[in-house]
């Protein structure tokens, strides 16, 4: 006769979620990704995803900090999480039998590396499923009534990355066709923005192209500056910009220069995320201190 003790009982099995935290105010995350964050055993979040979020999370829950520097190079770890220990946490943990919930700054596979999470989890055998974020791309824009696209002005839009792995630290794009584009929508290259206008320049985009580098968007140190796109990058960095920041390139950029000193976001809404669940999140401030626009001519 069998001991029922001596019977060894599987772990439950655990489960990933990569999260999509918004572009930077904890109200503009989704309801399901919040509904996740406060049920998680395990938080491993990035440098982009709010504070303010991670409050939201059980008092018991483990979170883990695997955020990576803008200037951090390929294979270097120097404190910062290489991507492979990222793959081996979320499969560790999953494997005792946790809820894990990998919190990513703007929408998971948009330059966000959320696809090689998926596939090493599923390698692992473990499930792991996605829940979209809204993007910095499209948000920093909005937050300053710049739409990416405008019927009768732009057609279309283009969302790129200003970070390479080339020697020169440019990006291997084809510019000639990029200067033919109507929208371009920078991410993650303010440290490249020089290179990157006088490249466009280069291929023939013209000079006095309206754009828009936005940083901080829709939180409480959100900053644009306006400029023709020979001079973006100078009057960015004359205004004291810092990362992260989301360039606009393309004529409804000139949008941006039109505001009034006050625009309504999301955030100056009601709280709706209280109302649905009784527990409050932090407001941000709204209107003159929270909207701040340069124009550069």
């Amino acid at each position: 006769m069998v001991e029922h003790s001596s019977i060894p009982f599987p772990r439950p099995a655990g489960q990933v979620f990569l999260v999509g935290a918004g572009p930077g105010d904890p109200k503009l995350m989704t309801i399901r990704g919040l509904e996740l964050l406060r049920a998680a055993d395990v938080v491993l979040y990035d440098r982009l995803a709010s504070p303010l979020l991670l409050a939201e999370t059980r008092p018991e829950a483990e979170r883990i900090d695997v955020g990576k520097r803008p200037d951090q190079k390929k294979g270097e770890r120097l404190g910062s999480t290489l991507q492979e220990e990222i793959h081996r946490l979320l499969i560790d943990r999953a494997q005792k039998g946790k809820r894990v919930v990998r919190l990513k700054g703007g929408d998971p596979f948009v330059f966000g590396r959320g696809r090689e999470e998926l596939d090493a989890c599923r390698e692992a055998g473990i499930p792991c499923f996605v829940v979209p974020g809204v993007s910095s791309a499209l948000a920093a824009p909005a937050a300053f009534g710049v739409p990416v696209t405008h019927r009768g002005v732009a057609r279309s839009f283009t969302v790129l990355t200003g970070r390479a792995d080339s020697p020169k630290g440019l990006p291997d794009y084809d510019y000639p066709s990029l200067a033919r584009m109507d929208t371009l929508v920078l991410l993650m290259g303010f440290a490249t923005l020089e290179s990157f206008t006088a490249a466009l320049l280069a291929a023939g985009k013209t000079p006095d192209t309206p754009a828009v580098a936005i940083a901080s968007a829709t939180t409480d140190r959100q900053r644009s500056v306006c400029a023709p796109l020979a001079s973006i990058a100078q009057a960015a960095r004359r205004e004291g910009l810092t990362p992260p920041v989301t360039t606009l390139i393309g004529p409804t950029a000139s949008f941006a220069a039109d505001l009034g000193a006050t625009l309504a976001t999301a955030a100056s809404s009601p709280d709706l995320l209280s109302h649905l669940s009784g527990h409050p999140m932090p407001a941000n401030k709204v209107g003159n201190e929270y909207i701040r626009i340069a124009v550069t001519p």
